[in-house]
This record gives structure tokens, C-alpha cells and sequence, in this order.
């Protein structure tokens, strides 16, 4: 079933929520957890806070654009708004190992010496690489090269220009390569 649908579907009955949670809980929790640096609980408790203001302002949801990207807004909303609440700078990152190597082919050609690296060693580069990114560039390459997000959706969740998105993809990815050369990771 289609995100609108249920939408469409929670306006006629509040309980049919919990297909958004089921959704985008793990979602939103991976993403929490990327782009910041609070503990579980915290992340746990922030995520609730999401859905609290998800359920509230449903109503204004307008189904000609992205509801994922619609929701994920809210979320970059509220982790800025806890960033300045708790005047956190955001810390360390983790990555699965599908997540870091489909970054990796995302940087560099099948023929690049990254190959030659081990796994542990690779990932540990990408995560340090990651983490001395400014946070909008963070943001950027956690929504494009690791959530799979277009050009578009990203411009909806920042609410910037698609062109605008499109230039932070390409100049985060450039910094991304610089702190990997920087970090030894690229030869």
C-alpha cells in the first residue's frame, strides 16, 4: 500500500498510524543515529518526538509531493532543533557493510586501490572520512549515497533548490575524497 493511501486512510482512522511507525521506524532511527551523536535512548526518545509531530500535523500532509520525503523533513527538522536544544556538535557515524561499500562504489571506479584494503580498514577510513565532513555535507552524502535519496527528495527535505542539492552532492562528495586522501585511504 502506497504512503498517500494510508495517509488517506489515518484521516478516516487515527489506529491506522502504526503502518507508518512499522514503515519508517527503522528508517528514521538509522538516520537519527548517522547524523548525530546521542545515545540510544536519546535517539529513541527523539524518534518518538517525531512521530508525536508526524500524527499532529498528518492533516497538512499534501499528497502531490513525497510523503517519505515529507517525513524525513520532520526529522532534519527536530534534529537540528535538539542539536541547538543540547548545543551538540555531531560526533562519530556507523555504517553496515552494504551501506560503506555501496559508498565506496559511489566515490571511486571498480579499479581504485580501495579494493586492496581490508573491510574493517576500509569502513573504519569511510566512517572517520564521514565524520570530519561539515554537518551539511554529512547530511548530504547520509541522505544521497546512503539513504538512496534523489536529487529531488533531497531538495524537498532540505527545502533548498533541486540544483542547490544536486551542487552539495557533488561538493560533498569531492570533501568526502579529500578526507579519505587526507586519512591515507585513497592510495
Amino acid at each position: 500500500m502506497e504512503d498517500r493511501d494510508i495517509v488517506k486512510r489515518i484521516s478516516e482512522n487515527p489506529e491506522v498510524f502504526g503502518e507508518i511507525v512499522d514503515v519508517y521506524e527503522n528508517k528514521l532511527m538509522r538516520y537519527i543515529i548517522r547524523t548525530t551523536d546521542i545515545s540510544v535512548p536519546d535517539a529513541e526518545n527523539l524518534l518518538q518526538d517525531i512521530f508525536i509531530k508526524v500524527y499532529r500535523y498528518i492533516h497538512e500532509y499534501d499528497a502531490r509531493y513525497s510523503f517519505s520525503s515529507w517525513i524525513y523533513r520532520i526529522a532534519h527538522n527536530m534534529i537540528i532543533d535538539n542539536f541547538r536544544k543540547h548545543q551538540k556538535e555531531i560526533g562519530n557515524i556507523s555504517l553496515e557493510d552494504e551501506e560503506y561499500m555501496h559508498l565506496i562504489h559511489s566515490l571511486t571506479d571498480n579499479n581504485s586501490p580501495h579494493r586492496d584494503l581490508e573491510r574493517k580498514d576500509i569502513r573504519m577510513c569511510v566512517q572517520k572520512a564521514i565524520t570530519l565532513l561539515k554537518t551539511d555535507y554529512r547530511e548530504i552524502i547520509i541522505l544521497r549515497c546512503i539513504e538512496g535519496y534523489s536529487y529531488e527528495d533531497i531538495a524537498d527535505i532540505l527545502k533548498i533548490p533541486i540544483g542547490t542539492a544536486s551542487t552539495l552532492v557533488n561538493r560533498a562528495r569531492k570533501q568526502l575524497r579529500e578526507n579519505l586522501i587526507k586519512l591515507s585511504c585513497n592510495s
